[in-house]
């Protein structure tokens, strides 16, 4: 049984997804708080946005090693995401902390149910992805033999 650098990307790929799905859950639990008047913006924001980079940079890091691994596919179908949070970074309003959520905004009704949906949406990329990527992990090592 061979280990490759792919199998060890896919393996990364695996931590570092469990890792982004909890983000995910946390993201989706603190704007249903936010929705229904349990915490005030501030607090929330304060808890989110020290976890936006570590979110960004963990799948940035999970992109690369899969794409140095040369698994064109999965890159691509991770492109679309790693764009998206890449512009999002690059237009967030400017505040004196990194995050990319302001408490006077985020309580508008457009912006909270954007980022109630944009929590789901990523929760259910990052649990597809972890499948896919246990499943590829296994059949890297499978086929290594």
């Amino acid at each position: 049984m061979g280990f490759t650098y792919l199998a060890f990307a896919y393996m990364m790929a695996l931590i570092l997804t469990a890792i982004l799905i909890f983000f995910a859950i946390w993201h989706v639990i603190a704007f249903d708080e936010l929705k229904n008047d349990q915490k005030n913006p501030i607090e929330q924001c304060n808890t989110l946005n020290p976890l936006v980079l570590p979110e960004y940079f963990g799948h940035a890091i999970m992109v690369l090693l899969i794409l140095f691994g040369g698994d064109l596919i999965t890159f691509v179908l991770n492109l679309p995401i790693l764009i998206y949070n890449f512009k999002k970074y690059i237009n967030r309003p400017i505040l004196s902390k990194t995050g990319i959520y302001d408490p006077t905004l985020v309580m508008n009704g457009d912006i909270l149910s954007r980022e109630t949906n944009e929590g789901w949406i990523k929760l259910a990329f990052y649990m597809v992805s972890f499948f896919y990527y246990l499943y590829s992990f296994i059949s890297t090592l499978i086929s290594s033999n």
